[in-house]
């Protein structure tokens, strides 16, 4: 069984392509988390609309941020395989087909993606090329390789992961950092989604940091501390 967390607020715009193109890869026993941050505009209708029982969905009232809007969608999810979706990217056809063979030898795997505009045109072929991507723990303490809506895990990885530390800067650091220390991460160099750049996003993994040297260090710091703890089972 396959759950696909999706954290959405105010996502009106681009929400409803994106759950088409996930949808259509899904079965009839899987099932799509959708957390909701307390969207104001038609975030909820066009869920509703689809009327589909494997849509479940949980508001989580007022803006949390994406971080624990993430974990909540996560500890709602029952699936083999966990999937991480954004409210407004696009799935490839072969997405869900292919990272579930690569699950198979791996406890998680992260994926490239293209990088699209708010129109769907193609602005970069490759965000591992753009990020410099690469696997191992100590490179991503360093500099981050992961996006989350290009992640997917065993659902052996989760009781490891929850909950989130509050002073984690992004949910999809978190899981890479862990996995790596659990089990196999494979870096899948096929595009597997579209991910969209537009202006309006809650995330934004594409541009350089606003940190300044000092927080980059604390962000660090709290990173290999966490993780360490969490290994060693202290917290």
């Amino acid at each position: 069984m396959i759950s696909v967390c999706l954290a959405t607020y105010n996502g009106e715009k681009y929400l409803r392509e994106q759950l088409d193109s996930i949808l259509c890869q899904l079965s009839e026993s899987d099932e799509i988390i959708i957390s909701d941050d307390g969207s104001s505009d038609s975030t909820l209708e066009i869920i509703l609309q689809y009327n589909d029982y494997r849509i479940q969905f949980y508001n989580h009232d007022a803006p949390h941020g994406v971080i624990h809007n993430f974990e909540n969608a996560l500890r709602h999810a029952s699936g083999d395989y966990i999937f991480l979706s954004d409210q407004d990217d696009v799935w490839e056809s072969n997405k869900v087909e292919l990272c579930i063979k690569l699950l198979q030898d791996n406890i998680c795997v992260v994926h490239n993606a293209k990088i699209i505009d708010g129109n769907g045109i193609v602005k970069n072929k490759s965000f591992f090329s753009l990020r410099k991507s690469k696997s191992g723990y100590w490179n991503n303490i360093w500099r981050n390789s992961y996006l989350g809506c290009c992640m997917c895990f065993k659902r052996e990885l989760l009781d490891h992961l929850l909950p989130i530390p509050k002073n984690v800067e992004m949910h999809d650091r978190w899981v890479g950092l862990i996995a790596q220390m659990y089990g196999n991460l494979s870096f899948e160099e096929k595009c597997l989604i579209g991910y969209r750049v537009h202006g309006n996003n809650v995330s934004n993994s594409t541009g350089k940091s606003k940190n300044s040297i000092w927080q980059m260090f604390v962000i660090r710091f709290w990173l290999l501390f966490y993780t360490i703890r969490r290994y060693l089972k202290l917290g």
